[in-house]
C-alpha cells in the first residue's frame, strides 16, 4: 500500500475539490467532508486504471509546493492506495468466535463468501468508506 497525497480546497458555497499533485489529472470532489477521502480514493483507482504506477512524495514536499493554497485555506490529506493484485493469496487468522459468526451472517446477507467479505470491508476500512 502506498500513500499519495491531495490537496483539498472548499469555497463557500462549493463542494470540496481534491487534486492530486503526483498524479496530473486526477481530481475528486464531496459534498461533505467525511466523503472526501473515500471519494479520493475512487478517483485514484480510476487514474490508475489509465496510467503508470507514479511514486508518491513527502507530505512535506508537496505541503511546500503548496504553501501558498494551504496559507489560504486548503489542506493536505493522506489517501492511500490500496492496489488489486488478482492474485489471491491463503492466510492463517485467528478471530473471536462472535465476530467470526458476525461476518459469516454478514458475508452471506450480501451473498460473499466470507474472504471476499473480510477483503471488501478492509478495503473500505482502509479507503476511510464506512
Amino acid at each position: 500500500m502506498k500513500t499519495y497525497f491531495a490537496i483539498v480546497h472548499k469555497d463557500p458555497d462549493s463542494a470540496y475539490g481534491v487534486t492530486f499533485p503526483d498524479l496530473p489529472g486526477c481530481f475528486s470532489a464531496a459534498d461533505r467532508l467525511a466523503d472526501v477521502v473515500p471519494n479520493a480514493c475512487e478517483a485514484m483507482d480510476l487514474w490508475f486504471d489509465a496510467d503508470a504506477v507514479i511514486e508518491p512524495r513527502e507530505a512535506e514536499e508537496i505541503a511546500a509546493e503548496y504553501a501558498e493554497d494551504l496559507a489560504k485555506g486548503a489542506f493536505l490529506i493522506a489517501v492511500p492506495r490500496v492496489a488489486r493484485t488478482g492474485a489471491p493469496v491463503r492466510i492463517n487468522i485467528s478471530l473471536d468466535r462472535g465476530i467470526l459468526n458476525a461476518i459469516d451472517a454478514a458475508a452471506s446477507a450480501r451473498k460473499l463468501t466470507r474472504s471476499a467479505f473480510i477483503a471488501e470491508a478492509t478495503k473500505n476500512e482502509i479507503e476511510m468508506a464506512h
